[in-house]
């Protein structure tokens, strides 16, 4: 414990201060003897304090023991690991015994390591979980600061290269200044890399069809040589040309043609020999090209869709045919291309549960249309209930208490070997989850599990009111053991003999190789006898395709491919639908006019007689245009978020619909139907600009001439189709702003939507481009260090001296 003085020289005063005292001690004679010298003494004390105080006088205490915090960098441009874990242990070394140590790793987020540890362990590696693609300083900084509470002589060690892109850290340095926290400085060498990097790609924000414009590419490389750039539009290859690449920025020029409306990326990829880094190879861009509506027909199978696309060809509706739903696309951003999609009978095996969601979410956030058209793998028969589709859809797939429907005894055979865990067996529970939700209270289901044995995770019986009891049962599956299907099948017969049902089916799920061989012939003899069906599925290349097709043949039944498990779930609940055959209305019928709306004009002189079609219930808030006697709906439409739907439950290939499709009125019918889903906005409404700082996108949006909505939000989908909301600002009439985190690189649909949820201008897309750790780098990052250390008082370390952060700390 000590004092100090800010301005020592001011004790100066205190050599007149006492001659004062001692004049008026001995001039005051109105006061006598104690009262005197009390009155002296009490003013003498004032003003003392006083110059004491002018002076600066503060008292401190010398802090024996020292606490220091390393933190460290761990992002991707970092070198190779183990380079400051090995500094830090040496540095450690100088430290006595009641000095405390402690570690935070940052990336994008920070972390500790250890917690203020006396004493360091002999070894050391960093395990704390790491984004390595971003580097917030910042984080690391104020996580350290948060551990040094001030009753010891404090400081914090930064071990970094300076290159961070998300938050600041002097921002973080002026509070631990504040603190009294110095940080001290190790600055590391960046990775040294032969590296060629695509910098930005730029294209012009609006197209108009059969406009040619150019593709303008920042090439950016550490080295000079001869490369190749490939120029790319969605997934087809539009350029492809070799171009000499000096060290430093290189501006590159293509030529290309808009040649059909939507949404296009474009990505430039640049490719060149010696490149030893390939994260940062590629660039996007998204154009919006103006011309007509584009339609996405989907068909079930190959060369079905005739009368729909000479239907549309007749309306002048533009469109493209993908011959199998195994085409759809994977990347969210590609269904911005059309303006609307029809399924024509396609089944949901087909589709995914994955790539449903995608649809779903183009309808729902970003106003494209959706259309199905019916058939025997449509709609219920298609295994579309519960599915993302069905949501979509104004019809469901549910038709309890619509008509009679045979009793049905189902039992779910499911493989739980160990080789079934992770998605799989949660897709194989979602599956039976579904199934069970589509069985009415009197029919019988059954669910066993197997691996090298088997487990009646659910003895058949009937359901009545436990579906839910069931349904939480199934959720206890849990994956383990080896695979034998025989004992499995067997047990499944034996106890589907025994249930008391109009229609009896087993459905039989496995991903792997029987260990046994047994009597299949018997089993699959005595099935038929008492007329038990079995549907098999296979799910992935290691399962045994050729015994479950042979076992799906022999019992009556079909068998599935399941290359991706999403689609366990709509087969199952297809193949329920399929054996109760309810859903299938096979005879004729005049369909009557219901709710029509601005369509009654197109039915002014009646609708032809339908033959058939796949039975489905009308949601409640949808609008049924025709029905069938049942009643159920024939033609339906609604609204569904941003977009809208039409379901027609008969089919267009001429089986139930042979005197539709011949009908005169037919093309601009389904003219009519298919252009009431295109999204409604206008074309160009509103201007959209979006700017990219690290994990941060700022959204700048202009309304036309000013007049836009009160509220105004921003819907940002990405691949991994979680819509997040940004809700702007509107800064001035017309003006708005947002802002959003992005976590990882990758391309993003966006939708402008007013206060009452509806699209107020055309999807466009937003680019993330790769981390900013992968970009090469053209300032000196050292610099900011350096400022960081003088400005809180700290040192720049060397890595030759570790001992030095103790010796002088």
């Amino acid at each position: 414990m000590g004092v100090q003085f800010s301005h020592p020289w001011l004790l100066l005063l205190l050599v007149p201060l006492a001659g004062v005292m001692l004049y008026a001690y001995k001039s005051d004679f109105r006061l006598n003897g104690a009262r005197k010298t009390g009155a002296v003494l009490l003013r003498s004390a004032v003003l003392l304090l006083l110059v004491l105080a002018i002076s600066g006088l503060q008292s401190y205490t010398v802090l024996q023991q020292k606490k220091i915090v390393y933190v460290v960098d761990r992002s991707a441009s970092m070198p190779q690991e183990g380079q400051a874990e090995a500094w830090m242990l040496q540095s450690a070394g100088g430290k006595k015994e009641d000095d405390a140590v402690d570690i935070v790793s940052s990336s994008l987020q920070s972390a500790y390591e250890q917690k203020l540890l006396k004493q360091m362990p002999r070894s050391l590696k960093l395990n704390a979980a790491q984004n390595p693609d971003f580097s917030n300083l910042e984080s690391g900084l104020m996580l350290a600061g948060n551990l040094l509470d001030g009753r010891a002589d404090s400081r914090i060690v930064l071990i970094s290269d300076g290159k961070e892109n998300v938050g600041s850290m002097l921002a973080a340095g002026r509070m631990l200044k504040n603190q009294g926290i110095p940080v001290d400085v190790l600055p590391s060498p960046s990775r040294q890399l032969q590296d060629v990097s695509v910098e930005e790609v730029s294209v012009p924000q609006k197209l108009y069809q059969a406009e040619s414009f150019s593709i303008e590419v920042l090439v950016r490389s550490t080295f000079k040589g001869q490369g190749e750039l490939r120029l790319y539009e969605d997934s087809r290859e539009i350029g492809r040309e070799s171009v000499d690449i000096a060290s430093g920025d290189n501006r590159y020029a293509v030529k290309a043609l808009a040649k059909t409306p939507g949404l296009h990326r474009y990505r430039a990829e640049v490719f060149m020999n010696g490149d030893q880094q390939s994260a940062n190879n590629a660039g996007y861009a998204f154009t919006r090209v103006d011309g007509p509506p584009k339609v996405l027909i989907v068909e079930g199978k190959k060369g079905t869709s005739a009368n729909i696309t000479s239907a549309l060809s007749s309306g002048l509706v533009q469109f493209e045919v993908m011959p199998s739903p195994a085409l759809l696309p994977s990347e969210m951003a590609k269904y911005a291309e059309y303006d609307s999609i029809i399924f024509n009978n396609v089944s949901g095996d087909q589709v995914g549960e994955r790539r449903m969601e995608m649809i779903e979410q183009a309808v729902k956030s970003y106003g494209i249309g959706f259309m199905m058209v019916g058939g025997e793998n449509s709609y219920g028969m298609g295994g579309y209930f519960k599915t993302p589709i069905e949501r979509a859809l104004p019809v469901s797939m549910d038709l309890e208490g619509k008509r009679k429907i045979p009793s049905l005894g189902l039992i779910l055979v499911i493989d739980r070997s160990g080789s079934m865990s992770g998605d799989k067996m949660e897709m194989a529970k979602e599956a039976a989850v579904r199934t069970v939700e589509m069985l009415r209270a009197k029919d019988t289901v059954g669910v066993l599990a197997f691996d090298s044995s088997n487990w009646w995770v659910v003895p058949p019986m009937q359901l009545n009111d436990k579906k839910q009891e069931v349904i939480q049962k199934i959720q206890s599956i849990q994956s383990d053991g080896g695979t034998d299907i025989y004992p499995a099948a067997a047990s499944a017969v034996e106890e589907m003999l025994k249930v008391q049902a109009q229609r009896k089916h087993i459905i039989l799920m496995t991903d792997g190789q029987s260990a046994g061989n047994g009597g299949y012939g018997d089993l699959l003899a005595k099935m038929v006898d008492e007329s038990i069906t079995m549907s098999t599925v296979a799910v992935g290349s290691d399962a045994d395709v050729n015994l479950l097709q042979t076992l799906a043949d022999g019992a009556k039944g079909r068998f599935y491919f399941a290359q991706d498990e999403s689609t366990i779930p709509a087969i199952f609940s297809r193949e329920a639908a399929m054996i109760s055959k309810s859903y299938i209305v096979d005879k004729p019928f005049v369909p009557a006019l219901q709710d029509p709306g601005e369509w009654k004009a197109l039915f002014g002189n009646g609708a032809p007689e339908i033959y058939g079609y796949v039975a489905t219930t009308a949601k409640p808030a949808a609008q049924t245009v025709l029905s069938s006697p049942e009643p159920d709906p024939l033609l339906a439409r609604w609204q569904y978020g941003s977009g809208r739907t039409v379901a027609w439950t008969s089919d267009m290939m001429g089986k139930w619909s042979k005197d539709w499709v011949s009908w005169p009125a037919f093309s601009n019918v389904l003219t009519q139907m298919v252009k009431w889903t295109f999204p409604q906005f206008a074309s160009s409404s509103y201007q959209v600009n979006t700017q990219v700082e690290g994990s941060k996108v700022r959204f700048e949006v202009s309304a036309p001439g000013g007049n836009g909505p009160e509220q105004l939000q921003a819907i940002v989908t990405g691949d991994q189709l979680k819509p997040t909301p940004v809700d702007l600002v509107q800064e001035s009439p017309g003006s708005y702003s947002g802002e959003i985190t992005v976590d990882e690189p990758g391309s993003f649909l966006m939708s402008l939507q007013d206060e009452s949820g509806q699209s107020v201008a055309p999807p466009s897309g937003l680019i993330v481009p790769y981390s900013p750790e992968y970009r090469i780098e053209t300032g000196d990052a050292q610099q900011k260090l350096e400022r960081l250390a003088e400005m809180t008082g700290g040192r720049v370390l060397s890595w030759d001296q570790p001992e030095q952060l103790f010796a002088a700390a």
